[in-house]
């Protein structure tokens, strides 16, 4: 199929992620007044939307405590930049197993709730948008398993689209969309639907571009579709989900380096990617041209 270039593009930001990275550079956003200020910095080099997660500002080991939440995206909207708000959902559906030999009882790191607790800070917080990882993951780690069975993302898809907040949702196979139009096809998800798709994710879809278009063939044509890659393959997907037709991700959360050696900052890998997305001819679209889009409602949080 013929490429057919995205030539209005919008630059999502992942400011911080669940990732242990937050020992190996100094710029990983923590507590949620860093990562407040990490996203607006972001949003003034030119992202539209900014993915949160949060962190124990103690330690830096991921979180799913509302409370963080409220307070990330309490000071974002208090600042004077415009931004769209992204909250991941992709916690609380960890599983550890105990080895090869002993997989039961399942080992510290599980933590598994159900599917009002996992959406609990989006119902308070009210982002325009919130991730739903479309299918279940094994991810470079031995025993561990992102769990996300049918049923449950059948219930977290509905209560986000009761709450009139717009799934992302994350692809990391082509298995991962084939769910996605049957959860569309069910109404559980309104169309046109929004799909993120992750590449280069151990052990999930290879970031060649062979495997890459092939997920971007998986997604229907009405759909809107965001593509990343990890490291150093960050902003060379910026350019090829610009030429396939799709929008970017950059950010802390998928690559901490700007070159060999240089680590970098939220602000600058957006910099970088607008530098390259507008020397392809496209233009950049701010937050108000994507809640048009994408028909994002702007609510205000839960008192």
């Amino acid at each position: 199929m013929p490429l057919t270039m995205t030539k209005e593009v919008f630059i999502t930001c992942a400011v911080t992620g669940s990732g242990s990275t937050q020992d190996r550079s100094p710029h990983v956003p923590r507590s949620p007044a860093q990562i407040a200020k990490s996203a607006i910095d972001a949003a003034k080099a030119g992202a539209a939307v900014v993915h949160c997660h949060v962190r124990d500002p103690q330690i830096g080991a991921p979180s799913r405590l509302p409370a963080y939440y409220r307070e990330v995206t309490d000071l974002i909207r208090a600042s004077d930049v415009d931004v769209v708000l992204n909250l991941t959902a992709g916690m609380g559906g960890d599983m550890v197993f105990g080895g090869t030999e002993a997989p039961l009882p399942l080992h510290a790191g599980t933590d598994m709730v159900g599917a009002t607790e996992r959406v609990a800070h989006v119902a308070e917080c009210r982002p325009e948008i919130c991730t739903l990882d479309c299918g279940t993951m094994n991810f470079a780690e031995a025993d561990y398993v992102m769990t996300n069975t049918p049923g449950m993302l059948r219930a977290m898809g509905r209560m986000m689209t009761d709450l009139g907040v717009k799934p992302e949702i994350e692809a990391f196979d082509t298995g991962h969309l084939w769910f996605a139009k049957q959860l569309v096809e069910e109404g559980v998800l309104n169309a046109p639907a929004l799909v993120q798709l992750c590449m280069g994710v151990p052990w999930g879809a290879p970031n060649d571009l062979n495997t890459f278009m092939a997920m971007v063939n998986n997604v229907p044509s009405d759909w809107n579709f965001s593509a990343f890659s990890l490291g150093r393959d960050q902003m060379a997907y910026v350019a090829a989900s610009v030429l396939a037709g799709g929008h970017v991700r950059v950010g802390l959360e998928d690559n901490l380096w700007l070159g060999k050696g240089e680590l970098a900052e939220n602000w600058q890998l957006v910099e970088r990617a607008r530098l390259i997305i507008e020397n392809m001819g496209a233009r950049v679209m701010g937050p108000a041209d994507v809640r048009e889009k994408l028909g994002l409602i702007k609510q205000a949080p839960v008192s």
